[in-house]
């Protein structure tokens, strides 16, 4: 009974901190609710555009005047502005209905007299790449609703020939061509299943490649090059759904674990009106490679494609006939670690040189290569790394590009002369810190620019290139700028830590609002550290930087630090040096860097916790079990807590198969010092996670057990690894985090 009345007590004083953390009528102040409920500091969006006439003009999607809640698809002309209703809310409307189609994405046809509108999308993993898609002719208004008897939101990747006569989409597992003035519909393939998949990919590849739509339309508009994938023998791994049902029932997921069997990966090309497939005749077991990244080869006759061996140390770009499957191979980068996918291969000059990166001299340059890979030129010299290619300017003669050579924290628009004469040149303003992203049009004449600071929030504009100027505002975010320069707050400061041995590391810090540098506060340090991502970057974070901003109001200092191993453009030897050691450099490094943080004066080094997610959730345990002394509190969310668990293609590109590096998975992975666990432990999971399957933590629980250790723990039923579905998820989540921090972490100063 006197468990149960301190129970009931901890309760109410939990209600009492949300309810403090709900409301509050200053707007100088944040709460919970403020951030994840009531949609205050929502912010707005550009888009989705389109560039039509090679730049002269541009289309974009807005909320409609004339029908409420619907949006209409509006032109402009670059250059003056002028703006015109292309496509109302009020043609979007199907026969025998009421509302107008909403619209999810969209695109015209090449010869621009059709629009294809995608609706009515779902969710296949991670987005929405599955629903309806509607044809309407912009001269009779004409709609189709394209996929003849399919079941609605079961059509993919919908696109338009380049005659603009068909189109092609994928619809369970298969591949489909429909007629536009026939109304035909032909169906490609027809071995399609649960584990023949056509046209789309199997779930490791959407997620560690990032391959979503597998098919292109040829040139000529003859012919389509897909993808097939074999996922039989692929063991499925199993999600529990314990709550939408009376009984219980599995969910499979065809998901590699590290060291087991792959799906086949081929490459065909098939006729648009049918015929049998012709295989490009790749060397090599097709269960023990990859095939990432395919294309036409700037012809309809020859295909360009990445080939991975297991180890995804060796990427061979081959060249395919389309006719006889005969392939040879043009170029071929290795390393002796791995070798980063090119997803910027661009062909120019009428097919005969195309664009590569490499990493060869060690940094990512930009490299003008013949067609048959024999002749390479360095364009991009230097000691920085290019980020990405963003558009080749043949006729202007320049190449332009993402970098920064002098902060990774930043990106800035360059221009380089495409015969490698002269120096890059950067074109962002000086005067214009932050992360900067572009979408250039094709006469390279302007460009929607899109930019943001770590304490400001993005604003779009339309720019005039070379010269960087703005032509107008198109998304400024005035509501929500004011609203957040409302926020009681201290400007984000970024920082270097030495760690000795040369190292020197990129940080941020947050403050309180009213810190005093007399007083000593606590930290809560939040971390990633893993190869597919950067938590110190200088860009808007939305409610992860708000939910900071309000730990910092609380009295909390809030800081991260990117280790080695990160994907910073600090050159190769950076990124590439946790290769076979992850989780095991960064935690050193990560504790490296919070020793001399603690011993900054205003840091009470009694009260210091971290945080973090996926990735970062296994930082979190590697740091709370390996550092026991430095960390007081840890809040760990959705963790793989061994190394074995996580799928092949991420695991093993880093970390090596384990039958060839064991020791290195078993120190690795936080699970193996579960025991030496000393402070508070919080560990949230999704037990409909996909991705890092809910098993990381059982398995964690059960180690932490054996060794008598407590700790906290919640899981969201059916909640995948975002754990953002079902009503008001996403509150319930940071409710917790927060008052789990408050109550294991005390916030506010406390006098030297």
């Amino acid at each position: 009974m006197k468990r149960q009345r301190s129970f009931l007590f901890m309760l109410a004083a939990v209600s009492l901190s949300l309810s403090a953390l709900s409301q509050t009528d200053d707007e100088t102040r944040l709460t919970l609710d403020r951030i994840f409920k009531n949609r205050e500091f929502v912010s707005e969006f550009f888009g989705p555009a389109r560039w039509l006439t090679n730049g002269a003009a541009y289309t974009t999607v807005e909320a409609s005047d004339a029908v409420k809640g619907a949006r209409d698809i509006l032109k402009y002309d670059t250059e003056t502005g002028k703006r015109e209703i292309l496509v109302s809310a009020a043609k979007l409307i199907p026969p025998g209905e009421s509302t107008p189609l909403r619209i999810d994405d969209y695109s015209w046809s090449p010869d621009g007299k059709l629009l294809l509108l995608y609706t009515n999308s779902k969710r296949v993993w991670r987005q929405n790449t599955r629903g309806d898609y509607w044809v309407i002719d912009l001269a009779t208004w004409k709609m189709r609703k394209l996929g003849g008897d399919a079941k609605p939101s079961t059509l993919m990747f919908a696109k338009f020939s380049l005659d603009s006569k068909r189109v092609a989409y994928v619809r369970e597992h298969n591949i489909y061509v429909e007629d536009l003035s026939s109304d035909q519909v032909r169906q490609l393939t027809f071995d399609g299943s649960k584990t023949i998949i056509n046209g789309t990919f199997d779930w490791v590849y959407e997620e560690e490649w990032f391959d979503r739509d597998g098919f292109r339309w040829s040139p000529d508009s003859k012919s389509i090059a897909y993808w097939q994938l074999d996922a039989s023998g692929v063991r499925d791994f199993y999600l529990i759904n314990n709550t939408d049902s009376l009984y219980s029932f599995l969910i499979p997921v065809q998901y590699p674990k590290v060291g087991t069997m792959l799906s086949s990966c081929r490459v065909g090309v098939i006729g648009a009106d049918g015929g049998q497939t012709v295989w490009m005749n790749v060397p090599g077991d097709k269960r023990n490679n990859y095939l990432p990244r395919m294309e036409w080869a700037a012809n309809s006759s020859e295909l360009v494609f990445q080939h991975f061996n297991r180890l995804q140390n060796a990427d061979s770009l081959m060249l395919g006939d389309a006719r006889t499957g005969r392939v040879w191979t043009i170029l071929t980068e290795t390393d002796s670690t791995w070798v980063e996918v090119v997803d910027d291969l661009q062909w120019f000059d009428s097919g005969k040189r195309f664009m590569w990166v490499s990493e060869r001299d060690g940094w990512g340059h930009v490299y003008m290569c013949s067609r048959d890979g024999k002749e390479k030129s360095l364009i991009t010299p230097g000691n920085y790394d290019v980020v990405s290619i963003e558009h080749i300017d043949e006729i202007g003669g320049w190449l332009y590009f993402i970098a920064s050579p002098d902060n990774a924290t930043q990106r800035y628009l360059y221009r380089v002369r495409l015969d490698g004469k002269g120096k890059a040149e950067r074109l962002t303003p000086a005067n214009q810190p932050g992360i900067h992203r572009y979408e250039i049009s094709p006469n390279a004449r302007w460009a929607f620019h899109i930019y943001s600071t770590f304490d400001s929030p993005p604003r779009t504009e339309l720019i005039r290139l070379p010269r960087h100027e703005t032509a107008r505002p198109l998304v400024d975010n005035a509501r929500l700028r004011e609203k957040v320069g409302k926020l009681a707050r201290n400007a984000t400061e970024f920082f270097k830590v030495d760690i000795g041995g040369g190292v020197i590391l990129d940080a941020w810090c947050m403050k309180p609002p009213d810190f005093d540098p007399t007083k000593k506060y606590p930290v809560l340090v939040q971390v990633y550290g893993e190869p597919a991502g950067q938590t110190v970057l200088d860009a808007w974070r939305g409610q992860g930087y708000l939910w900071h901003l309000m730990l910092t109001q609380q009295g909390y200092i809030v800081v991260s630090v990117d280790n080695r191993g990160t994907p910073a453009p600090r050159g190769r030897a950076w990124r590439k040096c946790i290769y076979r050691q992850i989780g095991i450099l960064a935690s050193i490094e990560q504790a490296a860097a919070i020793r001399v943080i603690r011993t900054w004066l205003f840091v009470d080094s009694t009260r210091v916790g971290v945080w973090g997610w996926s990735g970062g959730g296994s930082m979190t345990l590697n740091l709370m079990f390996r550092y026991p002394d430095l960390f007081q509190t840890g809040m760990s969310v959705a963790p793989v807590s061994d190394q074995h668990l996580y799928n092949a293609i991420y695991q093993e590109r880093y970390m090596g198969p384990p039958d060839d590096n064991e020791e290195g998975y078993r120190l690795g992975s936080p699970i193996t010092f579960a025991d030496r666990l000393k402070g508070n432990l919080l560990i949230v999971h999704g037990s409909g996670d996909d991705n890092v399957h809910y098993q990381n933590t059982e398995r964690v629980i059960n180690a932490l057990i054996k060794a008598n250790k407590r700790f906290t723990m919640m899981e969201y039923p059916n909640r995948s690894h975002g754990i953002g579905e079902g009503e008001n998820t996403t509150l319930h989540l940071y409710n917790l985090l927060t008052s789990y921090l408050n109550q294991n972490l005390a916030p506010g100063p406390k006098v030297k």
